[in-house]
């Protein structure tokens, strides 16, 4: 049987769609209507697919939006996610992606030797935080500092960190891996006091933030700390390098042919 014929719309009906930006429905309208005619729809029904086929549309390019303003690393998801690989806790694992402390605007950091997935976790909690409607940045402490050096020479260092906590989210990642240059431990201490209480932030470290005195100043470490533990779930993963294994294992890289 030949599905029905989807004439184009009227040149004032697809002009109206524009003016009144209604992209989703102007494009599935001629289908829509086509359909309906063919199977006498109620005009009810005609409004309900028009309209939900709008609200999905807006849906899936406001999730494309958030996904690309969030700026992950990788894309990685929990689809990929081996929760029994992960040294944290399954209840814990759980509980985190429930993004409760999200909303109550906790903090998390999650500790521990490379490659034991702390970075894959932070980057999956962050992308089931883009899905439920949440906006995210994603930071590295360089990132953190080209920021400062940026808008330091006009004094607007603070509207910069202002414009990070319109995010709801906000992970900064791969802290100790190398000492922390002035400006990156200005914009760690700047961001965590701005966010205290107001926004949550996510930080994945190879050092306990106990050590975050020994690869940056200490008063800084100090302040930066007391506040991002205060309302902190705090991780400590443990064990070999995932990924080292996965390259002993042959499973790094496909075989060559």
């Amino acid at each position: 049987m030949n599905s029905p014929t989807a004439p184009p719309l009227p040149e004032d009906l697809d002009s109206l769609l524009r003016r009144l930006r209604l992209p989703h429905v102007r494009r599935h309208a001629p289908e829509v209507l086509a359909t309906a005619k063919a199977q006498r729809w109620e005009p009810a029904e005609v409004l309900r697919a028009l309209f939900t086929a709008e609200a999905d549309g807006r849906d899936r390019a406001g999730l494309a939006t958030r996904r690309a303003r969030a700026g992950f690393p990788t894309g990685k998801t929990f689809d990929a996610w081996d929760p029994a690989v992960s040294s944290i806790p399954a209840p814990t694992q759980q509980a985190l992606q429930t993004l409760e402390w999200v909303h109550r605007r906790e903090n998390l950091v999650v500790a521990g030797p490379a490659g034991t997935g702390k970075t894959f976790l932070l980057e999956a909690l962050g992308q089931t935080a883009v899905e439920a409607g949440l906006h995210v940045a994603w930071f590295t402490l360089e990132a953190l500092g080209v920021l400062v050096r940026a808008h330091r020479a006009d004094d607007t260092v603070t509207k910069a960190v202002e414009k990070i906590l319109r995010a709801d989210l906000i992970v900064v990642d791969d802290i100790g891996l190398l000492p922390v240059g002035p400006d990156a431990a200005e914009g760690l201490y700047r961001l965590v006091d701005a966010a205290y209480e107001k926004r949550s932030i996510a930080v994945s470290s190879n050092l306990h933030p106990a050590g975050f005195d020994e690869i940056m100043p200490k008063t800084l470490a100090t302040a930066t700390v007391d506040r991002l533990l205060h309302h902190a779930h705090l991780c400590q993963t443990s064990g070999d390098s995932v990924r080292l294994a996965q390259a002993l294992a042959g499973k790094g890289v496909k075989a060559l042919t």
